[in-house]
């Protein structure tokens, strides 16, 4: 039995699917860790996570199972033991589990308990899942591994308690949420060491994957509560922690406390740490995207830059008849503000064309919002011709508050590859935009000081389709349709409860009906970074043919 245990915390990023490479950095980290007794990954971090259905393939299972062997080989060098997330095929059935690998061999397995089955978790369709687990034996040592969901409810912590665990060490996927890293820390781990009476060491992973991005901001907590370590948000980290017995059970001894963002600087973090990590590891050269003039496109213009340096960031401005010379004086200094490259392709020449090409089919019929959307169009397809010649990623730059109501173009300014505002409202966009001015995470490649015009945060939004259009022709005002759209999207409310809170009951049943409706454009929009809690796509599933309206 020992009195003592050097435990290395590696808070890593992953690739989905990349076994042998995930395998390969987690054989380098143990390197860096050095003499320590124990080295803990990630929940699946061997296989990334989430992998959804790939785990389904036969071939897949037995790859992984083909290189943790490979892992826990390596261990038989005498160097650190190795707590490792993977999938695990048991007499038929799938579980998430974690390995003990030690001493040349894999020494322990344990399945996860409690799969989730809520927003962007679908475990329970994937994996059977285990009995509650018992603790692990290390080093004469009883440790708790909870997995994930297993440390963020009650039974399984308590039952570990209950047969003996000493301390709990709980390896997780969890996304990236706003005040996410806060209520783990203080509400829900804090929960479970009040419950058990045991210190936990609670491991996150860092970067992203598809719409999901993961803030790492792992910590350690002993038994009285008190916070030993805080590792840092959104970057990889390798935490060395100390831990000896006392009369009283283990402890940890204190070591740094990483400071975490506060709001809104999180929120602009995740965009830079989704959109980076899209982007290269599906290889592309950089992004292009149209610059209008307008506040959402210059701040994508300034995430991807800060996410990729301003080098790999392409912006086209795509001027009509209805374009104003301030916008395009508005694009052309935010480009140099950010420092990235600018052109200028006007599309008049395409919509006269199509104006021509339609004249017939279209004689007996009224302007409209027709003409509206083929300049749209013609702008996605001139992008998209960009984005095939020179490999560059589209990127769209539709808010959320726009993408709720459809004010959107299908086929048009929703043609691309990746969207870091879709899940940020038109007011979050104003707050980021103007915190981004005076402030810049400390991870990004873009320049310092301020990188979009004021002009372009206070001038009127505007889609520039028609003579002097304002979005608040067709909309409410923002801060209104917001708060109308966080009560029936973030929160489910009805309208009867949306006008309670004081709305009118006309705009919001209109604005109810106009969420519905857009259903059948957000399912065919890009992927973009998950922020709250009911993002489109993940979290908020609704049929597109759709006759129910709460309104009546």
């Amino acid at each position: 039995m020992t009195n003592q245990l050097n435990i290395a915390m590696a808070q890593l990023n992953q690739r989905v699917g990349d076994l042998a490479g995930n395998a390969a950095a987690m054989l380098e980290w143990r390197v860096k860790a050095g003499p320590v007794d124990l080295i803990v990954f990630p929940e699946q971090q061997l296989i990334g996570y989430p992998a959804e259905d790939l785990v389904l393939k036969p071939a897949f299972a037995a790859r992984a199972a083909e290189q943790l062997a490979k892992l826990a080989a390596a261990t038989a060098d005498g160097g650190p033991a190795m707590l490792v997330g993977s999938i695990f095929m048991d007499d038929g059935a799938l579980y998430n589990g974690i390995a003990l690998l030690d001493g040349g061999r894999i020494a322990a397995v344990r399945y996860k308990h409690e799969l989730p089955n809520y927003g962007t978790f679908d475990e329970k369709r994937i994996f059977a899942a285990g009995p509650l687990p018992e603790p692990v034996e290390f080093r004469g040592v009883r440790l708790g591994v909870p997995i994930c969901e297993d440390g963020w409810l009650e039974p399984v912590s308590l039952h570990l308690k209950e047969r003996g665990a000493e301390l709990l060490i709980s390896t997780n996927g969890s996304p990236y949420e706003i005040d996410k890293d806060d209520r783990r820390l203080e509400q829900v781990f804090a929960a479970r060491v009040r419950e058990t009476g045991l210190p936990l060491m609670f491991l996150n992973r860092v970067g992203g994957q598809d719409e999901l991005v993961f803030d790492g901001s792992s910590f350690v907590l002993n038994a009285d509560g008190a916070v030993a370590h805080r590792l840092p948000d959104w970057e990889e980290h390798l935490r060395m922690t100390h831990w000896h017995r006392s009369a009283g059970g283990w402890e940890c001894a204190d070591g740094p406390k990483a400071l975490w963002e506060e709001h809104p600087a999180d929120i602009y973090s995740a965009m830079v740490v989704g959109l980076r990590d899209y982007v290269d590891t599906n290889r592309f050269p950089g992004v292009v995207l149209g610059m209008s003039g307008g506040i959402d496109s210059a701040l994508c213009a300034a995430i991807a830059a800060d996410a990729l340096g301003p080098d790999r960031v392409w912006c086209v401005m795509l001027p009509s008849r209805y374009t104003s010379q301030l916008s395009l004086h508005d694009a052309a200094e935010c480009a140099a503000m950010i420092g990235c490259k600018i052109d200028t392709i006007p599309i008049s020449p395409a919509v006269e064309a199509f104006d021509d090409m339609l004249s017939g089919s279209f004689a007996d019929r009224d302007v409209d919002i027709s003409e509206e959307n083929i300049q749209s169009r013609i702008r996605g397809v001139t992008l998209m011709a960009l984005s095939n010649k020179f490999g560059h990623m589209l990127l769209t730059t539709g808010n959320k508050s726009e993408m709720s109501v459809g004010y959107a173009t299908i086929y048009g300014d929703m043609a691309g590859g990746y969207n870091p505002l879709k899940d940020a409202y038109k007011m979050t966009v104003f707050a980021i935009s103007k915190w981004r001015n005076g402030h810049k995470p400390r991870f990004a490649l873009g320049r310092d000081g301020p990188v979009i015009p004021d002009n372009i945060i206070t001038k009127p939004p505007s889609a520039e389709l028609r003579p002097d259009q304002k979005d608040s022709d067709s909309l409410p005002d923002y801060p209104i349709l917001d708060k109308m759209l966080h009560a029936l999207v973030e929160e489910e409310r009805s309208v009867d409860e949306v006008v309670a809170l004081g709305f009118d009951r006309d705009a919001v049943t209109r604005i109810e009906h106009l969420l519905y409706l857009a259903e059948y454009k957000r399912r065919q929009a890009p992927p973009g970074v998950k922020l709250g809690t009911r993002n489109f796509g993940r979290d908020r599933r609704y049929p597109i043919t759709n006759a129910f309206r709460s309104g009546g």
